[in-house]
């Protein structure tokens, strides 16, 4: 059985958008470093497929096969991309499948069979799914140190309450917190 592992790059107010037209662009940028990014690496682990909505796929497939030769970007690109898109027709960053019409139910599928972790990165529609339907594993959570006040959130405001287990913490040079969270369930009132 796979675990759906959520990865998300955050503001210490919640907010996860950045780069293209987002007002304060590439927030996360400043923060980057070989630390960072050796820590980032090593929790993705040496091998795993990607659970992509279709918006970050067009992200993703418009910069990783572009990137370089580096391990990040050699394991991204050679990931099989599962995505849950109503475009399937034009998928092409590779290798890739189109989850079916239910995504939630493939998913679910996907989910019970063998192969590597699942890692969602972005996606923060599918990432509030898969928390309410309690198919997440883990979420790790890399906090930046900055407070944006607007942009787009990680989860949407209809997702029922969750509970979450510490389970490790990681810091960086620039300030970088990088914890990893067991989904645990519905929060208990």
């Amino acid at each position: 059985m796979r675990k759906i592992r959520i990865f998300e790059h955050i503001s210490l107010d919640g907010v996860i958008e950045h780069d293209g037209d987002y007002t304060y662009g590439a927030w996360t940028t400043p923060y980057r470093s070989p630390a960072g990014a050796a820590a980032l690496f090593e929790a993705y682990g040496p091998n795993f497929d990607l659970l992509l909505a279709r918006r970050t796929y067009d992200i993703f497939s418009g910069f990783w096969p572009n990137a370089g030769d580096f391990p990040m970007a050699n394991a991204i690109n050679a990931a099989t991309k599962y995505i849950a898109t109503h475009r399937p027709d034009s998928l092409k960053w590779g290798p890739v499948n189109n989850l079916d019409e239910d995504a939630v139910e493939a998913i679910r599928n996907l989910k019970s069979t063998d192969g590597p972790d699942l890692i969602v990165v972005g996606s923060s529609t599918l990432t509030s799914v898969l928390l309410d339907q309690g198919l997440a594993d883990e979420v790790i959570l890399i906090t930046y140190p900055v407070l944006l006040g607007q942009g787009k959130r990680l989860l949407s405001d209809s997702i029922n309450a969750r509970e979450l287990a510490l389970v490790d913490s990681k810091t960086t040079p620039t300030g970088l917190f990088i914890n990893t969270y067991k989904h645990i369930g519905p929060l208990k009132k």
